[in-house]
């Protein structure tokens, strides 16, 4: 079924709804209200009563009106490159999943999810693997990124759980975040800090991070510590605490097991400031500094996030935070607790129901047969699953060796996302099915399915989220699919039904899975005292995780929802700010577990020769682009990859700034644009992480990644992948902006979306061509050509036209430090240029320079670097806040004020 919203004769609606729903970007979950006129998404804005945001919205959530477009979309069913009904296509993916089955086992078959997909889909899609084809083979990319924190949850407090709530922002006295660029990835968190910072000068920030970021600007105190030992720095603090008398024993006593056990490893291993500040490669003052402000204030919150994750011992370094939070009680109040911020909008839905393959579903997991089996009689599945699946990396191995016979992609691009992403690749082009369900016709990962099923998308489907705090929200659909698209949930109960598991998946309306969901959570479920005290032949099982008191959710309420924390049941009926206040962890004792931790350093060290790679998110940019890219204003902050680099790593490597350089690793390469900043430490190179195939020739970073997973969880190390540098010796370097997207032969290029079409900047290491043919062949109803070659300074112009307007304008130069702005060129798209008034045209240059404000630093009011410097230098701004005033920068999202304040 595909009857999420229903439409009705428009001859009474009326013109203009608002419509609220959620943002489908970051963990933060921000609320979003949306204008919706004539089944197009005319605007949008921050939903001021949602929780998480109270209206701010980042400058990616600001533009998701702009990301709405048929255009580019998937929007029919193909099989094997050929456009067939949704009948033949589900019916195909059925029958050979279950042939694969019937001939070698559940076993050979995998679903492979994302933290995209609204937890209805993530419901079904795992209820079918686990529950009725009967194998545990269900990983989403919620492990690329959430696996450690899930695992160091589990661990310390028997479930993933979250104890604490965006609102401890406003009352901590001190935050540390650690392997966090909030600035960046978490916009709207960072500036509800900033502002909590504001009102309460004595809130102290300290941040912990290799490198200097936009998140450092508003730190009291950076520690810019060894890539991978924050250990170390951890295991120190533990033993700082207790050699300073700042353990709450009390609470250690009323609350934990195993504290003189992790106590011990930590000083054997780190027992001394100085120790820890040897291994952590910073100063002992600034170390010393750091763990006094964490021991002698009360209101401590610790916000981590991938530079703790994403590691070959992730899981040990959440535990190392979470032992000295409980070590000093500093969880479950007001202002204080551990806290790991989400990377997408519904990762924590998924592991709500089971979406890694190391759990089985509403936080019950396979080490304990009597969980296997609560779920087995309340699905009454017939083929329940009974050990773990292959976890992500694992998996894509088991592709490759023919273990996987046919996989299912759903909402992500692992092509372009996975480490050894080539290998990925060549894994998926082996495997006798590839099945994805994909909404954007540029994802990487189509070019490897024999099967592709349009999907919808957001602003078109329903279904509930739960983000960082767990927030359970709503999104809502406010606009026809396009084409035949369908809903995810909807399109694995047809392929269910089909494989013959018609009554467990006749859902008409994911207000049905939800409540079944709900459901679930529920069953048989106890508090924690009755836990604790329960016979061994009760079946009953405590889990935090409870939303039981939304099973009498009516359709019209589930469409109506108010975002509300869990847990939600009897007992709390609104929701829960903050868990274990009074102790009760989800563990068998009832009391939270330290771990004893024996930090490492990350498995593969860089040889003399090589740097290591740091990998993460830029700011205007989500995962892969395939959402993003879309947006002209997305792509001016940052319009080409990058590799940041000390300078003196840059003089080892033969680099300049702004030169082209390739980082090699895995026999992959990707080429990038050079910016020495001392925000690197020496030996290190920070990558962003988003561009792909369809954005540039080669800048797909993660097939540079080595798979290094953590022993305890799978997650990979993508903050750690010993790389070599070399320049990229161009002969001549360019642009051409275009009004469509041509297929670039040149060894560089990289694409960007803007108002009049494409802008792509080139390089080769060919010589410069001679005249127009080198791209001539790519628009052949143009013959109108205009051509100026400068011999002497070895530059060409080449401006195409049809019936006098521009289409095409291409600059070719040997003079590679030359750096192009092409805004005025931009804006002569679409005018009329008549034939004897075209040189000012191909000067590319407008006269009064206007059109050159700069590299754009503020994408919401489009405020360049020139323009910000010039009100500056001119006298008139002293401070962000004058710059807001006068030029707008800053005034919208937000996210430009750090790059405001560091040009004071």
């Amino acid at each position: 079924m595909n009857t999420d919203i229903i439409f009705t004769d428009k001859t009474n609606a009326p013109s203009s709804v608002e419509q609220k729903t959620t943002c489908p970007y970051c963990g933060v979950g921000c609320g979003v209200t949306a204008t919706v006129e004539n089944n197009t998404i005319v605007s949008v804005k921050g939903d001021v009563e949602h929780p998480s945001n109270l209206g701010r919205l980042c400058v990616k959530g600001s533009s998701l009106s702009e990301t709405v477009s048929t255009e580019g979309r998937v929007l029919a069913p193909r099989v094997h490159g050929k456009e067939v009904s949704w009948d033949e296509a589900t019916s195909k993916v059925a029958e050979h999943f279950s042939k694969t089955i019937k001939e070698h086992g559940p076993d050979s078959v995998a679903f492979y999810l994302s933290g995209q997909l609204l937890t209805e889909d993530y419901y079904v899609a795992n209820k079918l693997m686990k529950g009725f084809i009967g194998s545990g083979n269900v990983d989403t990319n919620s492990r690329l990124c959430m696996a450690s924190a899930s695992t160091a949850h589990k661990r310390a407090f028997g479930e993933d759980v979250v104890p604490g709530c965006y609102e401890d922002f406003d009352h901590a006295d001190v935050i540390f975040m650690v392997g966090s660029n909030a600035a960046y990835a978490h916009p709207i968190i960072y500036q509800r800090i900033v502002k909590a910072k504001e009102n309460n000068p004595n809130l102290k920030v300290v941040v912990l991070d290799p490198r200097e970021t936009a998140t450092t600007k508003d730190a009291d105190l950076h520690i810019q510590l060894k890539p991978g030992t924050d250990g170390y720095y951890y295991n120190g603090l533990l033993s700082f605490l207790e050699n300073n008398d700042l353990i709450n024993q009390t609470y250690v006593a009323d609350h934990c097991l195993g504290f003189e056990d992790a106590l011990k490893t930590a000083q054997a291993q780190v027992a001394t400031v100085e120790a820890a500040a040897m291994a952590c490669d910073v100063s002992p003052e600034d170390l010393l500094a750091s763990y006094e402000l964490f021991g002698r204030n009360s209101k401590v919150i610790t916000v981590f996030s991938q530079g703790i994750n994403q590691s070959s011992s992730g899981v040990d370094k959440g535990n190392a935070i979470l032992n000295c939070h409980l070590a000093t009680g500093k969880i479950g109040y007001e202002g204080a607790g551990p806290f790991s911020i989400t990377g997408q909008p519904n990762a924590m839905g998924g592991r709500e129901v089971g979406g890694l393959a190391s759990q089985i579903a509403a936080h019950l997991h396979f080490e304990d047969p009597a969980e296997i089996d609560l779920v087995k009689r309340f699905w009454n599945a017939p083929n329940m699953a009974q050990k773990q699946g292959l976890k992500a990396v694992d998996m894509f191995n088991a592709i490759d060796s023919g273990k996987i016979k046919a996989v299912w992609i759903m909402a992500t691009n692992p092509v372009v996302s996975m480490p050894d992403a080539d290998f990925v690749k060549q894994a998926l082009e082996k495997c006798p099915m590839v099945v994805v369900s994909e909404c954007y016709e540029n994802a990487d990962t189509l070019a490897c399915a024999d099967v592709v099923l349009p999907a919808t998308t957001w602003g078109e489907k329903q279904g509930s989220v739960t983000n960082s705090q767990r927030t359970i929200s709503i999104q809502v659909p406010m606009l026809k699919a396009p084409g035949s698209a369908k809903n995810d949930w909807d399109i694995i109960s047809t392929v269910a039904r089909k494989m013959g598991f018609d009554e467990a998946f006749n859902y008409q309306h994911p207000h049905e899975i939800f409540i079944e969901h709900a459901q679930l959570s529920g069953f048989e479920n106890i508090s924690i005292e009755e836990s604790v005290n329960r016979s061994p032949d009760d079946t009953r099982i405590h889990r935090a995780f409870d939303i039981s008191g939304l099973v009498d959710l009516s359709f019209e309420e589930y469409h109506q929802f108010t975002p509300i924390q869990w847990p939600i049941n009897v007992a709390t009926p609104n929701g829960v700010k903050r868990l274990f206040s009074q102790g009760g962890f989800a563990t068998k004792t009832g009391k939270a577990n330290l771990i004893p931790i024996l930090a490492k350093l990350p498995k593969i060290a860089p040889t003399e020769h090589q740097v290591i790679l740091n990998t993460g998110r830029a700011r205007d940019q989500w995962h892969t682009m395939t959402r993003t890219g879309r947006v002209p204003k997305l792509m001016t902050h940052l319009s080409e990859p990058y590799i940041e680099i000390h300078p003196t790593d840059a003089e080892r490597f033969k680099l300049a700034d702004k030169q082209l350089a390739q980082v090699n690793n895995r026999g992959a390469s990707l080429f990038g644009r050079v910016t020495v900043s001392e925000k690197q430490r020496i030996g290190e190179v920070f990558v962003p992480i988003h561009w792909n195939d369809s954005f540039s020739a080669s800048a797909r970073v993660s097939a540079l990644v080595n798979p290094i997973t953590d022993d305890l969880c799978g997650q990979p190390e993508f903050k750690h992948s010993p790389v070599t540098l070399a320049p990229f010796n161009a002969l001549w370097s360019g642009y051409l902006v275009s009004v469509d997207s041509k297929a670039m032969t040149t060894a560089y290029w990289t694409k960007s979306t803007i108002a009049s079409g494409v802008k792509y900047q080139l390089a080769d290491q060919t010589a410069i061509p001679d005249n127009q043919e080198f791209i001539q062949s790519m628009y052949p109803d143009i013959n109108d050509w205009v051509v100026l070659k400068d011999d002497k300074s070895e530059t060409l112009r080449v401006a195409g036209f049809l019936d006098n307007v521009l289409v095409c304008f291409f600059v070719a130069s040997t003079d590679l430090s030359q750096q192009y702005s092409t805004q005025y060129i931009e804006s002569q798209f679409g005018k009329i240029h008549k034939k004897g008034n075209r040189f000012k045209l191909l000067a590319a240059l407008d006269s009064d320079r206007s059109f050159d404000v700069g590299a754009i630093v503020c994408s919401c009011f489009q405020v360049g670097e020139k323009t910000i410097k010039q009100a500056i230098e001119s006298g008139e701004c002293k401070s962000a806040e004058d710059l807001g005033r006068k030029l707008k920068c800053g005034t919208n999202c937000g996210s430009c004020i750090p790059e405001l304040k560091s040009m004071f």
